[in-house]
C-alpha cells in the first residue's frame, strides 16, 4: 500500500501539466510530411542524444520486476547487449539510414525488395511499436496513486503522453522528451542517494541478497541468456532508431549520438539496477515485483523526494509512450493509409498520421485493458517478428547481403511463422531434451539464415534496383 502527501502529489501534477506545456509549445508552423514527421530533418545533437536515451526506457517498472526476482542478470541482459548492438548500428547504420532521407523501415524495405515486402514489414512493425504495454504501466501508475479505476486511468494517460502530438507532431515529441531527460535521471539519483545514506552500500547489499543477485548470470540458462541478447538485435530493427536518424540533420550527428547514448545508458542503468537490488534487499518477500520501484520509494522516500520519484517514473514511461504511439501512428498513417491511397501530396501525411494517433490511442486502450505481463509481451512480439525482418533490413542497407525481392518475402513470412509456430508448440514438447531448450526466437533465425544463406549462394547478379 502506498501513501501520497499533499507535496507529492503537487510535484506530480506540476509535472503533467510542464510535459503539456511543452508539448503544446510548438504551435502548427510546418504542415509538410517532413516537418509533421521528422520536425524537417533538422534535428541536432543535443536534442538528438536527450530523446534518444530517453525513449529507451519505458518498461521501467519491468525492469525493477527483473532486476528484484534475478539481481545482475537484468543488466547482463538488458543493458549489455544493446550497448554493443548500439554502437554497431552507429557505426554500420545511422550515416546510410540519414542519407536515405526516407520515413520508415517499410519504406527502405519497399524501396529494394518492392512493394509486396513492404506492406508485410508494415505488418510487423506496427505489432513491433505497439504502445500497450507502456500506457499500461501509465494507467496501473495512475490509478495507484490517485486510486481511480484503470479504466480511466488509461485515457487519462493518453490525453497526457499524445493531446500534443497531433498539434506539432514529432517537434513536440522531441521537447517534452528533452525534459523528462532530466526528470527521469534526477529521480533515480534521488532514490539511489537515499538507499546508500538510510542502508548502506555494497556491504549491505551482499549480506542481504541471494547469491545469485550478485552473479552476471544470475543462474539462468545458457539459452535463456542467448535469447535476450539476441532479442537485442531488436536495435537494429528499431522503429525508434531508424526515425531518429531520419530526422537527424546529418548523418554524422546520428552516429555520434547514438555512441554518446550508450554512456548515458550505462549511468542510468547503474541507477536503476542499483534501486533494484537494494529494494530485493530490503523488502525481500514482496508479493508483486512489478511494484518494485514504488514500493521500495515508498520505504526509502520522505515526502516531496516521493513526488520527484514518481515524476521519474512517469518521465521515463511517457518519454517512450509518446514515442511509440507516434511511431505506430506513423506506420498507420503512411505506410498504411497514403502508400494505399497513392497519393503524392505530402502535406496529407499530418492528416493520416493525426488518424494514425487516433487508431493507436484507441487500440492501445483495449489492448492494455487486457494485459497481465509487460515482461511476456516484450517476450513474445521480440521473439516472433524479429527474425523475420532482422537480415533483409541488412540486405537493404548493404548490397553484399541483398538477395531477391521473392526469396525476401518468403523469408519475412517464414521468419515470423517459424517463431510462432514454436512458440505454440513448445508447451507440449516437455522440459528435458535438446528441443526444450530452443527458444522461439532461434527456431526462426535459424529458418531465415538458411533461406537468407541460400539467396546468398543462388545469387548470379543484382536483380533488383538500388
Amino acid at each position: 500500500m502506498v501513501s501520497f502527501s499533499i507535496l507529492d502529489l503537487s510535484i506530480i501534477i506540476v509535472f503533467f501539466a510542464v510535459v503539456l506545456l511543452i508539448g503544446f509549445l510548438p504551435g502548427m508552423q510546418d504542415k509538410s510530411g517532413e516537418g509533421f514527421l521528422l520536425s524537417g530533418r533538422k534535428v541536432g545533437l543535443f536534442l538528438f542524444i536527450l530523446t534518444n536515451v530517453s525513449t529507451w526506457y519505458g518498461g521501467i517498472l519491468g525492469v525493477g520486476e527483473f532486476t528484484y526476482r534475478y539481481g545482475l542478470l537484468s543488466w547482463f541482459t538488458q543493458g549489455l547487449p544493446y550497448y554493443i548492438f548500439a554502437i554497431i548500428f552507429a557505426l554500420l547504420f545511422a550515416k546510410k539510414i540519414r542519407s536515405a532521407s526516407l520515413f520508415t523501415i517499410p519504406d527502405k524495405l519497399e524501396e529494394i525488395y518492392g512493394r509486396q515486402a513492404g506492406v508485410i514489414s508494415s505488418v510487423l512493425v506496427f505489432i513491433l511499436v505497439s504502445p500497450a504495454p507502456y500506457l499500461l504501466m501509465v494507467g496501473s501508475l495512475l490509478s495507484l496513486i490517485f486510486n481511480i479505476p484503470l479504466l480511466p486511468s488509461l485515457v487519462v494517460a493518453v490525453l497526457v503522453s499524445v493531446s500534443y502530438l497531433f498539434r506539432s507532431g514529432y517537434k513536440s515529441y522531441l521537447y517534452t522528451d528533452a525534459f523528462q531527460f532530466f526528470v527521469m535521471f534526477i529521480g533515480f539519483f534521488v532514490i539511489v542517494y537515499a538507499a546508500y545514506t538510510n542502508l548502506g552500500g555494497v556491504d549491505y547489499l551482499v549480506h542481504n541478497l541471494p547469491a545469485d543477485h550478485l552473479k552476471l548470470t544470475g543462474g539462468a540458462s545458457p539459452a535463456y541468456i542467448i535469447v535476450w541478447f539476441l532479442i537485442a538485435l531488436w536495435t537494429f530493427a528499431d522503429p525508434g532508431f531508424h526515425q531518429r536518424c531520419y530526422a537527424a540533420k546529418t548523418g554524422k550527428i546520428a552516429a555520434t549520438g547514438i555512441i554518446i547514448s550508450v554512456f548515458f545508458w550505462a549511468l542510468f542503468d547503474f541507477l536503476t539496477t542499483s534501486t533494484g537490488l537494494f529494494a530485493r534487499a530490503s523488502i525481500p518477500n514482496m508479493s508483486n515485483p512489478v511494484l518494485a520501484f514504488p514500493l521500495f520509494a515508498e520505504k526509502i522516500l520522505g515526502s516531496g523526494y516521493k513526488g520527484i520519484f514518481y515524476a521519474a517514473l512517469f518521465a521515463t514511461i511517457i518519454s517512450t509512450l509518446n514515442s511509440f504511439m507516434f511511431l505506430s501512428a506513423t506506420t498507420f498513417g503512411r505506410d498504411f493509409i497514403y502508400k494505399l491511397k497513392r497519393s503524392n501530396d505530402d502535406t496529407l501525411l499530418a492528416k493520416y498520421t493525426r488518424w494514425g494517433l487516433l487508431v493507436s490511442s484507441i487500440v492501445s486502450i483495449i489492448l492494455a485493458f487486457s494485459i497481465d505481463s509487460v515482461i511476456e509481451i516484450w517476450y513474445s512480439i521480440g521473439s516472433i517478428c524479429i527474425p523475420g525482418i532482422i537480415l533483409p533490413i541488412f540486405g537493404a542497407y548493404f548490397e553484399k547481403f541483398r538477395i531477391s525481392s521473392k526469396l525476401i518475402v518468403i523469408e519475412i513470412c517464414a521468419g515470423v511463422l517459424s517463431s510462432l509456430l514454436w512458440l505454440v508448440m513448445r508447451p507440449y514438447i516437455g522440459t528435458s531434451g535438446i528441443l526444450s531448450e530452443i527458444e522461439p526466437m532461434i527456431a526462426g533465425l535459424i529458418i531465415s539464415l538458411v533461406i537468407h544463406i541460400y539467396g546468398l549462394l543462388t545469387k548470379q547478379k543484382p536483380n533488383v534496383s538500388v
